[in-house]
C-alpha cells in the first residue's frame, strides 16, 4: 500500500471517529437550551450559592431578593426563609415581569444551563495520533568558502595621498572643512593603517 493511500486511510479514520464523539455533544447541546434557567448560577454569582442568606443588606435568599419583589412576585414569608423551589418559583414570576434586568450583574446566567448545576462535560478525548512517515531530505553541504588574501597595508604616502584625493572632492561640493576636521579627528587611526 502507497504512503499516499495510507495517510488518506488515516485521515478518513481520524475523520469519521471524531464525527462519531462530536454527534452525542451536539445532541446534548440540543437539549440543553431548552432547559430552564440556570438559577444555581445566579445564586452562586449573587449568594455564592447560599439558598438561606440574610446579611443584612436588604436582600434576602438565594437570589437576593428585596422583600417588596418578593412580595410583588407571588412569594410569601421572607424569601431567606423559602425553600429553593419556592425562591425559583418567585424568580421565574419575577423574571416574566421585569426580566434578567432584575439581576443586572448576575442574570447573565439565565441564558442556559439547568435548575441543577451539572459538571460540565469533560471536553471530547483527542483523536489518536496519526503517524505520518518522515521524509528525509538530502543533506545540503555550504560550499567552502575561498581563502582570504592578505592585503599589506598601504605606505604612509598612500594614506597622505588619499587624505589629499579626499580633501579636494570634497572641497569640489562644499565640503572641504568638514573632511579636513574628519581628518585632523581621526589621524591616530589613519596613521595606524599604514606599514
Amino acid at each position: 500500500m502507497t504512503t499516499r493511500k495510507m495517510t488518506t486511510r488515516a485521515l478518513g479514520w481520524v475523520a469519521a471517529t471524531g464525527a462519531l464523539v462530536a454527534v452525542p455533544f451536539g445532541l446534548a447541546t440540543g437539549t440543553a437550551s431548552a432547559a430552564s434557567h440556570n438559577w444555581d448560577g445566579v445564586a452562586q454569582c449573587e449568594s455564592g450559592g447560599n439558598w438561606g442568606t440574610n446579611t443584612g443588606n436588604g436582600y434576602y435568599g438565594g437570589l437576593q431578593f428585596s422583600q417588596s419583589t418578593w412580595t410583588a412576585n407571588g412569594g410569601s414569608g421572607s424569601p431567606h426563609g423559602a425553600s429553593k423551589a419556592e425562591q425559583i418559583r418567585v424568580a421565574e414570576n419575577t423574571l416574566a415581569s421585569q426580566g434578567p434586568g432584575a439581576w443586572p450583574v448576575c442574570g447573565q446566567y439565565l441564558t442556559t444551563g439547568t435548575e441543577d448545576v451539572a459538571p460540565e462535560p469533560a471536553p471530547a478525548p483527542a483523536p489518536a495520533p496519526v503517524e505520518v512517515p518522515a521524509v528525509i531530505a538530502p543533506a545540503v553541504v555550504a560550499p567552502a568558502l575561498p581563502a582570504l588574501e592578505t592585503i599589506p597595508a598601504p605606505a604612509a604616502d598612500e594614506v597622505k595621498k588619499a587624505s589629499d584625493a579626499a580633501v579636494a572632492l570634497a572641497s569640489q561640493h562644499g565640503f572641504g572643512d568638514q573632511i579636513q576636521q574628519l581628518i585632523a579627528n581621526n589621524g591616530v587611526a589613519l596613521a595606524s593603517l599604514t606599514r
